[in-house]
């Protein structure tokens, strides 16, 4: 049986004279990134210059839209009902769409960012609200969301193509939820640490809780973040690894 697995980032999050990740490092690793559509992080500029760097390679673009939270890089919880959520997807979606469609390129998947992400993985209105802003603008769209997460049932039930997605730079906890970023332990740098947990994962659905526990969840793409120092070399560890395993990298397919 021939193993794939898709392996996405999210890039493009600087915005005015400010950048953040080094995404022409990382774009040769991945086989999907998720550009920020200017609520958390980018702006139509870095929309732009993102898309022309991704051009070089053959790998499919996402929106990745999330609260509007420049200053917190839409990492801190907002309370917005499903309405507004609704509508700040579309929104967000529609930019991504504009540069993509100026650019002859097509857009893939939409991928919620940070707390929006996070939330919505447990709150099943605001999961609706993402999955029906989605399925409004385009059916065809993928919708990205945490493996088992009610963003992943939201998606399925209005009819929405879904990807169920698994962290490797990140710490779950015992109930399959990401450990929270204010925990020291929620991030993972160890090349050796996320490498293994990448081919274990793809080959026998399952990572280890930060407490220790088996998960097991099925996962169709695996997410470095762009944002830390050291994603290109994750990045590159990872494929290199993959590669000898016989484990293909592929993006994902509508």
């Amino acid at each position: 049986m021939n193993l794939k697995i898709d392996l996405n980032c999210d890039l493009g999050e600087g915005f005015g004279v400010y950048s953040l990740g080094d995404d022409a490092a990382i774009m040769p690793y991945v086989s999907s990134i998720n550009i920020a559509a200017g609520f958390h992080a980018g702006d139509p500029s870095t929309i732009r210059e993102t898309l022309e760097l991704a051009s070089k390679y053959k790998i499919n673009i996402g929106a990745h839209p999330g609260f509007p939270d420049l200053v917190g890089f839409g990492r801190r919880n907002m309370s917005m009902s499903p309405q507004e959520v609704y509508d700040t997807v579309l929104y967000q979606i529609g930019a991504v769409f504009g540069f993509t469609r100026a650019a002859g390129m097509d857009l893939i998947h939409v991928k919620p960012h940070g707390a929006l992400y996070n939330l919505a993985a447990k709150d099943r209105l605001l999961a609706d609200a993402i999955a029906l802003a989605v399925h409004r603008f385009d059916w065809n769209l993928i919708l990205v969301g945490l493996a088992g997460s009610e963003i992943i049932h939201a998606g399925q039930a209005i009819g929405l193509r879904t990807a169920s997605e698994g962290f490797l730079d990140r710490n779950y906890e015992a109930d399959a939820s990401l450990t929270p970023r204010s925990n020291p332990q929620a991030v993972l740098h160890d090349p050796e640490i996320v490498t293994a947990r990448a081919v274990r994962w793809i080959r026998d659905g399952v990572v280890t809780a930060r407490t220790g526990e088996r998960l097991t969840l099925r996962v169709d793409t695996l997410c470095i973040h762009g944002d830390s120092p050291n994603a290109a070399r994750l990045c590159g560890r990872v494929r290199e690894l993959l590669a000898s395993q016989s484990i293909e990298v592929e993006p994902l397919m509508r």
